[in-house]
């Protein structure tokens, strides 16, 4: 997904430099305009026949750099990882997990539960199993469960991003499963903590209202630069991906203020240490 986006990104500004218009540049390769506006965003897969034609077009004739932007678009075309879930992953989730594993960089508010790269297997069954309803098969619960488990492989990656969350006391509270999976949970959650490329706080109900009134959000940065950050928001059958500077901008101001309102990791070691006695 994210080589993807970078090649439509350094398309477009070959395409603008050489001021051609989507259209010309769709008649080039046979295709119409609104098929170039989604190679330039990323959104669909790319044929290197298509990319050699564009480059020809945009008056690129050094082989180096023709050679790489057609490697990057082989690379693109790649199943990742997730691709072998389909069968319950839905489409739109699955570009949420591919921008996921490539960030340098995510922060995160949750309200409802427990983020599911921190959540413990039986949790995350509890979650599935409860979101899922009456009469959900129990190989697709586990199926689901273990898409949740593999992704959480990243956390621990060689190439691991800095993940930064802030949970809602809320989100801590509200049972899933037994009082043992709770208990479960909160101790993953405190030995998670202390991860050096985890930062986990907590937002206590004592602070009141806070940053976080407008529902859980992510917010997911990248090593490229030419990637702008990228704000999610999941709805009930789809998901909200946001890119404009001025709403990401709000977004991460929201994060900036609810880490800055909630305790420290080590204070919040301890509100979790604290809930832990309690059930």
């Amino acid at each position: 997904m994210v080589r993807r986006i970078l090649l439509g990104s350094q398309l477009r500004r070959l395409r603008e430099a050489r001021g051609v218009t989507r259209e010309k540049a769709g008649y080039s390769i046979r295709a119409s305009e609104s098929k170039i506006s989604r190679m330039e965003l990323g959104r669909v897969s790319f044929k290197a026949r298509d990319v050699e034609d564009l480059l020809t077009l945009y008056g690129v004739t050094d082989e180096a750099e023709r050679s790489a932007l057609l490697a990057l678009a082989k690379e693109a075309n790649v199943a990742g990882w997730w691709h072998s879930y389909s069968d319950v992953l839905p489409g739109w989730f699955q570009t949420y997990v591919g921008l996921e594993g490539a960030a340098s960089l995510i922060r995160v508010y949750e309200v409802q539960f427990v983020h599911g790269l921190l959540q413990t297997e039986a949790y995350a069954h509890a979650v599935v199993e409860r979101g899922m309803g009456e009469g959900a098969g129990a190989a697709d619960i586990e199926r689901r469960v273990a898409l949740r488990l593999e992704r959480q492989k990243l956390l621990v990656s060689e190439r691991a991003p800095d993940f930064h969350v802030v949970l809602d006391e809320a989100a801590l509270r509200r049972p899933y499963g037994s009082r043992d999976v709770m208990r479960g949970q909160l101790q993953h959650l405190i030995e998670v903590s202390e991860r050096p490329n985890v930062r986990l706080q907590v937002m206590p109900f004592s602070f009141g209202g806070h940053s976080g009134e407008s529902g859980a959000f992510t917010v997911l940065s990248f090593p490229e630069s030419d990637l702008s950050d990228v704000v999610y928001l999941e709805q009930l059958t789809s998901a909200l991906y946001l890119d404009k500077r001025e709403d990401v901008t709000q977004y991460a101001k929201a994060m900036d203020r609810l880490q800055s309102e909630s305790p420290d990791p080590a204070q919040s070691r301890d509100v979790l240490r604290g809930l832990l006695q309690l059930i």
